[in-house]
C-alpha cells in the first residue's frame, strides 16, 4: 500500500518536472564527465565555445516562440489551442529557413576562421537547427500541457542517445571534436523523430494557423525574445571573454567551476515550468493578487530549497570537482569558483521568478531592457576583472554585479505594479511552503 502511495506521490507536476529536470541535470552532468577524460583543456574549451555559440543563436527561435506560445496556449479554448499550436509552427519553420540561408555562406566562410570552436559552429549550426525543429516544439506543447512525465521521455531520448553515440566514437576509437559534434546532430534528429512517431508534436496543426494567432505570437515574441537573446548572451559573455582573453584550457576549467550550478538549475526550471502556466492562468483570468502570491510562493520555496545544496557544495567543492574533471581540474581554481558562484546563486530564484511575471503580466519590455543592462554590466566587470587581477576569479566574483541588477530592477518593476509586492516577506513564506510541501508528500509515502 505504502508502495502506490509512493507511486501515486510522483504522479504530481511539481514531482515530474522536478525529476524530469533532475534526470536531465544528471544525464548532462554524464555528458560533461566522459568529455573531460578524452579532450585536453584545450579541445574542452572548443567544444564549450561551439556548443555556447549554438545555444545563443538558437535562443532566437526558442526566445521568440516558448514564452509567447505558453502564454496564449495555457487556459485557451480548444480550438484557440489548436490555432495556437499550427501558428507556432509556422513561425518556428520561417525561423530555421532563415537560419539555415544564413548556413550556407558561413559554411564557407567557416574554412577561412581560425578559431576552431567558432569554424566548427559556422558550419554545422544551420543542420543542427533543423534537426530539432520538431523536438523543440514538441517541448513548447508537453510543457504548455504540464504533461512533464512525456517531456521527461523525450528528453531522455535526446540526451540519452548523445550519451550513446559518444560511448560509440569511443568504443571504436574515433572519438574527436567533430565525432562529438556527429553525436549532438545525430541525438537532435533522434529526439525529433520521436516526437513526430508519437504524436507529440502535433504537426498535423500546422494547416489550422490564423494570421490573428501568427501576429499574436509575433507581437509578444519580438519583445520576449530580445530579452531571451539577451539572456543567453549574459551566459555566453563569460565563455567568449575568458576563451579570447584567456584561452580555451581557462574557458574548460571556469565551465568545470560553473557547472554544479545545474543543481540549482533543477529547482529552478522545474518550478519555472509549473508556475508559468499557473501564472497565465491567473492574469488571464484578471486575478490580480494571485499572480503576485504565486510569484512570493515560488521565490520563497525555491531560495530556501537550494539553501542545503549551497551548504553541501561549500564543504564538498574539491570532491565535486574531482567527480567531475578528475585530477587535472582539481588542483585548478575550479572548486573555489564552484563555491563563489553558488552563493551567488542564492540570488537567482528572486530574478527568475520575478522576470517570469514581467512576461506574464506584459511587461516583456521591462525585461528586455534589464537584460540589456545586465549584458553591459557583465561585460564591463568580466573585463575588469580579467584587467585587474588577470584570472579566472575576476570573471567569477564579477558575476554579483548583473545579478544584483536584475534583481533590484525586477523588484523595482513588480513594486510599482503591485503595492503589496514585499520582497523580505517572500523567505518566510518560502519556509512555510516547503515546509507543508515535504509534510504532505511524508504524509502520501507513510
Amino acid at each position: 500500500m505504502k508502495l502506490k502511495r509512493f507511486f501515486s506521490a510522483l504522479n504530481n507536476k511539481y514531482i515530474l518536472s522536478l525529476l524530469g529536470n533532475g534526470v536531465m541535470s544528471v544525464v548532462g552532468m554524464l555528458i560533461s564527465i566522459i568529455l573531460r577524460r578524452v579532450f585536453s583543456l584545450d579541445d574542452m574549451g572548443v567544444w564549450l565555445l561551439f556548443f555556447s555559440i549554438t545555444l545563443l543563436i538558437d535562443t532566437f527561435r526558442t526566445g521568440f516562440l516558448t514564452t509567447a506560445f505558453i502564454k496564449f496556449y495555457a487556459g485557451a479554448e480548444e480550438a484557440k489551442g489548436k490555432e495556437i499550436v499550427g501558428s507556432t509552427w509556422h513561425l518556428a519553420i520561417l525561423i530555421t529557413l532563415a537560419l539555415i540561408l544564413i548556413n550556407i555562406p558561413a559554411y564557407f566562410i567557416s574554412f577561412h576562421v581560425e578559431n576552431k570552436g567558432v569554424s566548427l559552429f559556422l558550419k554545422w549550426f544551420g543542420t543542427a537547427y533543423i534537426l530539432s525543429l520538431p523536438f523543440f516544439v514538441t517541448s513548447c506543447i508537453l510543457q504548455a500541457k504540464q504533461r512533464f512525465d512525456q517531456l521527461l521521455i523525450i528528453r531522455l531520448f535526446n540526451q540519452g542517445s548523445f550519451v550513446v553515440f559518444i560511448i560509440l566514437f569511443i568504443v571504436l576509437k574515433k572519438i574527436s571534436l567533430n565525432t562529438v559534434v556527429y553525436a549532438y546532430l545525430l541525438s537532435n534528429a533522434v529526439s525529433s523523430l520521436i516526437s513526430i512517431l508519437k504524436g507529440w508534436s502535433l504537426i498535423g496543426y500546422l494547416k489550422l494557423k490564423t494570421k490573428e494567432s501568427i501576429l499574436e505570437i509575433y507581437h509578444f515574441g519580438k519583445y520576449s525574445v530580445g530579452t531571451n537573446i539577451s539572456s543567453t548572451l549574459l551566459g555566453t559573455a563569460d565563455s567568449l571573454i575568458i576563451n579570447f582573453l584567456l584561452g580555451p584550457a581557462a574557458l574548460a576549467i571556469y565551465d568545470a567551476g560553473i557547472k554544479f550550478i545545474q543543481f540549482i538549475e533543477i529547482p529552478l526550471r522545474s518550478f519555472t515550468a509549473t508556475a508559468m502556466p499557473a501564472l497565465s492562468s491567473a492574469f488571464n483570468q484578471d486575478k490580480r493578487q494571485e499572480v503576485i502570491d504565486i510569484t512570493r510562493k515560488y521565490v520563497g520555496m525555491v531560495t530556501i530549497a537550494i539553501v542545503p545544496i549551497t551548504l553541501l557544495t561549500l564543504i564538498f567543492a574539491d570532491y565535486a570537482i574531482l567527480i567531475l574533471g578528475g585530477e587535472k581540474y582539481v588542483h585548478t581554481i575550479a572548486p573555489n569558483i564552484l563555491r563563489i558562484i553558488m552563493v551567488i546563486a542564492l540570488l537567482y530564484p528572486a530574478d527568475r521568478f520575478m522576470a517570469l511575471t514581467l512576461d506574464v503580466i506584459h511587461k516583456p519590455k521591462i525585461n528586455f531592457y534589464k537584460v540589456v543592462l545586465m549584458v553591459i554590466v557583465t561585460a564591463v566587470t568580466d573585463f575588469a576583472g580579467v584587467y585587474l587581477t588577470n584570472s579566472l576569479y575576476g570573471v567569477v566574483t564579477a558575476s554579483i554585479f548583473p545579478t544584483m541588477t536584475a534583481v533590484l530592477i525586477g523588484y523595482y518593476a513588480l513594486q510599482k505594479n503591485y503595492e503589496r509586492f514585499e520582497f523580505w516577506g517572500i523567505f518566510t513564506l518560502g519556509y512555510r511552503e516547503v515546509k507543508y510541501f515535504i509534510g504532505q508528500q511524508f504524509k502520501r509515502y507513510f
